[in-house]
């Protein structure tokens, strides 16, 4: 109850927000999504302070304002109480509370309290919650958000406005739940944006089926609470969604997450979800760049392994600028298949998710297991780099398996999908599942998507983790099976065929056959008759 409660407020202080951006002229504005995000991380970092500050000193908890108590704290006293606090809080200073902006909210140059407390908090905090780009620079918590307002004259309203709404509740009760604060604030806000926009911040998300599957197989239950400190890679993270999910089912304090993604925005993004859901020790690892031409994360001078890596790459982008700088002897252990040409014309369709995987084979430790969406004609592909990156995880007994998705299970896509299973430490059968016929289909704006089932989500890892051959469903295959095959792993091309056998007498027989007999020469009478027809017809035709 308390989590719906929650949920509930969560979407009417994103609506409230929403609706101050728009009164200023920022509805739907590339920037207004910028304004709530980081308004609510402002907010989620106050109330999970407030929560902290209450455990270690439980008298605050009975005091009529806490943040009057701390403010009137020595500052030794108040350094001391940061001291005690967990790495996952960020430290405030009473002048930094939202009940102190609250107060001073009829001070003249407000926009600029507002925006200076926001920056204070971020360069305060900046060894904790920074993220790097792969030249080094750092990317700080908070923008000075007052100025996305472009007349000046409406600044310290618009600031007095946020500051109103942000102490209408308290996240405070939700931090003893077990709960994705993340999902309902990301989704709910997504939602309009994917749909007024045409869709273009879909990168930034992964369906919860896709997310649940890849999890549930990479760490089944019967591991769940063994496996420890681990790490976990994606390198192209989004907002982290594959991420959070195989954090949660390791357990957070239990791995380290590492990511790159040349969009600022998603590295942004991924940082809110860390904080959002107890990682904050995982953001210096947040790299924002180039992966394929610039990847950051090493051991050494060498590339770094991980255990375990899960990502949803771009099937098709130009990467004309910089391809021939991956195609030189320096990234030819990495790109082992190849690297794709330039094509003449639809350059923009060049398949980025062949280096995507290699680099993802190339990044995982001996005895690693990976999960990654490819397009499902990357199963079947004849020859050329797929069928390359195919044999080799087949010829080296590094594959687990591969679950074929239904159609328009992201609904901004008409790709098929596949998500790939590498496990380093498979030496036996694979497991291949055609789940192409499950789900139902919805509308989503435009759009047609499909919705799993949770059953069907279950049966699918069920099946999976139990290397169970159902039919028509799912098959297990020998390494030997799919070499055969021309390393296909389309589940279909291995089903069994069957022909329904009739056991019949040699009169029923003979009286099938004369009822076929007869019902063909009826049929040719009937045609015979048409064919005399039609030429009468023809014949009586007169050029008029």
């Amino acid at each position: 109850m308390v989590t719906q409660q929650f949920e509930q407020r969560t979407r009417e202080l994103i609506d409230s927000l929403k609706a101050i951006c728009a009164a200023y002229g920022l509805g739907n504005d590339g920037n207004e999504f910028k304004i709530i995000t980081q308004v609510f991380l402002y907010k989620f970092l106050n109330d999970k302070f407030a929560f902290e500050v209450k455990k270690i000193r439980p008298e605050l908890a009975k005091v009529e304002s806490w943040e009057a108590a701390i403010a009137a704290m020595s500052e030794d006293d108040v350094e001391m109480l940061q001291m005690q606090m967990g790495p996952d809080t960020a430290r405030l200073k009473p002048e930094h509370f939202i009940a102190h902006l609250f107060g001073r909210q009829n001070a003249p140059e407000f926009a600029k309290l507002f925006d200076d407390t926001l920056r204070d908090i971020a360069i305060t905090n900046n060894d904790i919650f920074a993220v790097k780009t792969d030249g080094g620079a750092k990317i700080t918590l908070f923008d000075r958000v007052s100025e996305f307002i472009t007349d000046p004259s409406k600044r310290d309203a618009f600031c007095r406005a946020i500051i109103n709404k942000l102490g209408d509740f308290s996240f405070e009760r939700i931090f003893n739940e077990k709960y994705d604060f993340y999902a309902a604030l990301f989704e709910y806000l997504i939602k309009d944006y994917n749909k007024d926009s045409g869709g273009k911040y879909a990168e930034y998300y992964t369906p919860h089926a896709v997310a649940k599957i890849m999890a549930a197989i990479l760490v089944p239950e019967s591991v769940r609470g063994k496996v420890n400190n681990v790490s976990c890679y994606d390198p192209s993270a989004g907002s982290g969604t594959l991420l959070m999910n195989i954090a949660h089912a390791i357990g957070e304090q239990r791995c380290s997450i590492y990511s790159q993604d040349i969009s600022q925005k998603s590295s942004s993004l991924l940082r809110l979800n860390l904080i959002l859901n107890n990682l904050v020790h995982s953001i210096p690892n947040i790299i924002q760049g180039n992966t394929m031409l610039h990847p950051y994360h090493r051991d050494g001078k060498a590339l770094k392994k991980f255990d375990y890596i899960v990502s949803n790459p771009p099937f098709k982008m130009d990467f004309s600028d910089f391809r021939n700088e991956l195609d030189t002897k320096e990234h030819q252990e990495r790109f082992f298949a190849g690297v794709p040409n330039i094509p003449k014309q639809a350059v923009d369709k060049m398949a980025i998710y062949q280096l995507f995987l290699q680099h993802i084979i190339y990044s995982l430790k001996s005895g690693g297991k990976a999960a990654v969406v490819v397009p499902t004609g990357f199963i079947t592909a004849q020859s050329g780099i797929d069928k390359g990156i195919r044999q080799h995880l087949v010829d080296n007994k590094m594959l687990a398996g591969v679950v074929s998705m239904p159609s328009n299970i992201f609904a901004t896509t008409g790709t098929n999908v596949s998500i790939l299973f590498i496990d380093a430490a498979n030496k036996a059968d694979v497991v291949l599942i055609d789940a192409s016929n499950l789900g139902t289909k919805v509308k989503d704006g435009k759009n047609q998507k499909t919705l799993l089932a949770n059953e069907e989500e279950d049966d699918i890892i069920a099946t999976f983790n139990a290397k169970q051959a159902v039919e028509d469903f799912s098959v297990v295959v020998s390494y030997d099976d799919i070499a055969a095959k021309n390393y296909s792993l389309s589940a279909g091309q291995y089903f069994e065929v069957k022909i329904e056998y009739s056991d019949l007498t040699p009169t029923q027989f003979t009286e099938k056959l004369q009822g076929f007999t007869d019902r063909l020469d009826a049929l040719f009478a009937e045609s015979a008759g048409l064919e005399q027809e039609i030429r009468k017809k023809l014949a009586g035709l007169r050029h008029g």
